[in-house]
């Protein structure tokens, strides 16, 4: 796995992982590089989805009317 890898470049690493492996084309010690691979890679796009889901804003309606962008609270993420 590249140590600057993208979300998405991990992903469709996965969709070529999860493809290869369904085929049954690889020898056993591949398949299972691959496997240990792609949990490496699912790790990692937790990760990377934890990240972003942290720094989701919320609208919040204030006294006057108007509207007001702040951060979930850790509280908000957790429900969810």
């Amino acid at each position: 796995m590249k140590e600057k890898m993208t979300f998405e470049e991990a992903m469709n690493r996965l969709e070529e992982i999860a493809a290869s492996l369904e085929s049954g084309d690889s020898a056993l010690e591949n398949s299972i590089k691959m496997y240990e691979e792609g949990i490496k890679l699912i790790e990692f796009c937790q990760g990377k989805l934890n990240e972003a889901e942290k720094k989701i804003q919320k609208l919040s309606k204030k006294t006057d009317g108007g509207f007001e962008v702040a951060p979930l609270d850790e509280t908000e993420l957790e429900e969810k």
